[in-house]
């Protein structure tokens, strides 16, 4: 929101919007995942008309633009969804609009805009762009499925290097974490071990429950696999906001598990 505003977007917070459910709800009832998902696209309709929306969260991102897709697709789901959505008056026609804020950034803005309003550059940082597997999968709608730049383009404009990671979408295991951890401490054990290897001393993600996997497992990562580095894991719009001047403090860099500090020392 910070940097929204910094950039001069106005963002305004749905009123009374609820959890999408993400991927766990969908694996309980796909028609209740739906419904609650549509229940925000409606409210967006009803009391935003002609704004869009614009989901931080792939997980939410993804559940809104699946949602939209298969209401179109699949008239049995619109028939259910619109019965759930009509016992609390409502009806969800579609019509929003919905962005990552990374499509925003670059599309909108644009990286020549960015590039002129850069104050500090990112010269010390040599950070891994990380995508993870939902913000361009299945639906491609503003960069390529397996192979996405927009974030490396971006990253390279406030000018940090940028590492040539091919495990870019890999998944990080998601909500899977937090219920088989083993499973999810392999996966982290494989990005963070990867970027290491290829040099990078940061890793940026377009998504937070990445970002929260990386960053908050990393200790048992590096207990499991016994590894002799850390490696700070933080949210794109921490290191635009860095570029763009805004206080480390702001941008919420003290509340990162691995420590960011020594990497900060380094912007010109």
């Amino acid at each position: 929101m910070r940097i929204f505003e910094e950039l001069g977007l106005k963002l305004t917070e749905l009123d009374d919007w609820n959890c999408c459910g993400a991927t766990l709800c969908a694996g309980v009832s796909k028609i209740s995942s739906f419904a609650l998902t549509a229940r925000n696209l409606a409210l967006a309709e009803k009391n935003y008309a002609g704004k869009d929306i614009v989901a931080p969260c792939s997980a939410c991102y993804l559940a809104f633009i699946k949602t939209k897709d298969y209401m179109q697709r699949y008239p049995d789901v619109k028939q259910k969804v619109d019965t759930a959505l009509a016992a609390i008056d409502l009806q969800c026609q579609g019509k929003a609009r919905v962005r990552h804020p990374l499509e925003v950034i670059v599309t909108d803005v644009g990286l020549e805009e960015i590039e002129a309003r850069v104050k500090k550059r990112l010269t010390g940082f040599k950070v891994a762009p990380y995508y993870g597997c939902q913000t361009t999968r299945p639906y491609a709608e503003f960069d390529h499925p397996f192979f996405p730049d927009s974030m490396d383009k971006l990253l390279r404009v406030l000018g940090a290097e940028v590492i040539d990671y091919p495990l870019k979408t890999k998944c990080c295991g998601g909500a899977i974490t937090s219920m088989v951890e083993e499973v999810g401490l392999r996966l982290n054990y494989i990005l963070v071990h990867e970027a290491h290897k290829r040099g990078a001393n940061a890793i940026s993600t377009s998504c937070p429950l990445c970002q929260f996997n990386l960053d908050v497992y990393q200790k048992k990562t590096i207990k499991e696999y016994d590894l002799d580095f850390s490696i700070p894991i933080l949210y794109f719009t921490q290191l635009l906001g860095l570029a763009l001047g805004i206080g480390a403090k702001e941008l919420g860099f003290g509340r990162v598990m691995v420590p960011v500090k020594p990497l900060l020392a380094t912007v010109e």
